[in-house]
């Protein structure tokens, strides 16, 4: 469970979560002693920016309700990454309005950095350039950041077909409609084509009883 301090961004997996008190406390720390990982590797990115980068953090490392895009990895860091998880049109574009006029030298964040010094610096021969220099659009950013772990989603926030970054837990964790959604959706497809459209019509009656 997680506290309801200083790891304010964390919070809305509260009640449901996969990371524990001490996860929660380095991913709002920048390095993070989790992933030796500094944002600030072109001078200090803007706090609206910095804010999307933890709470992505606290979306991979809490969230209980990314099991349909998880995939098998073979890293010396990590064993699972999720892939192409459908981020909201509305998050994603936030994400890219607020880190648009912050700097970076990189275009896919995964690989290609200078870990000499412990830390991520610039490859040589990059040049710090804006967000929008390296990410042109939402999509660019969303999708290219880190490899694909994201995809933008034709869908708005509040549609249950879509993963949301920032909700409020008052309200409920919308993601639990979506991961249900897309896993029956993923079982059905790799069904007989009948029994896939049979199943996917009773989304709705299955969602109710869950809930019930």
């Amino acid at each position: 469970v997680l506290p309801a301090a200083k790891e304010a961004q964390c919070i809305p997996w509260r009640k449901n979560a996969c990371c524990s008190h001490n996860t929660s406390q380095e991913l709002h720390k920048d390095p993070s002693l989790l992933y030796n990982f500094n944002l600030d590797h072109c001078g200090k990115i803007e706090p609206a920016c910095q804010r999307h980068f933890i709470q992505d953090n606290c979306l991979y490392e809490c969230s209980p309700n990314l099991g349909p895009w998880i995939q098998e990895v073979n890293q010396s860091w990590r064993k699972e990454r999720f892939l192409d998880v459908p981020l909201c049109k509305e998050d994603c574009q936030q994400w890219w309005e607020d880190c648009r006029t912050s700097y970076t030298c990189k275009s896919n964040w995964h690989k290609g950095w200078d870990w000499s010094s412990g830390s991520n610096k610039c490859p040589a021969g990059a040049t710090c350039r804006t967000f929008e220099t390296y990410f042109p659009t939402p999509a660019a950013l969303c999708e290219g950041i880190w490899s694909r772990s994201y995809k933008l989603s034709n869908y708005n926030r509040g549609s249950g077909r879509c993963i949301q970054m920032w909700f409020d837990p008052a309200q409920g964790n919308p993601n639990e409609e979506v991961a249900r959604f897309y896993a029956l959706a993923m079982s059905a497809g790799a069904m007989p084509h009948g029994i896939g459209l049979l199943l996917l019509s009773l989304v709705p009656m299955l969602h109710l009883w869950l809930l019930s």
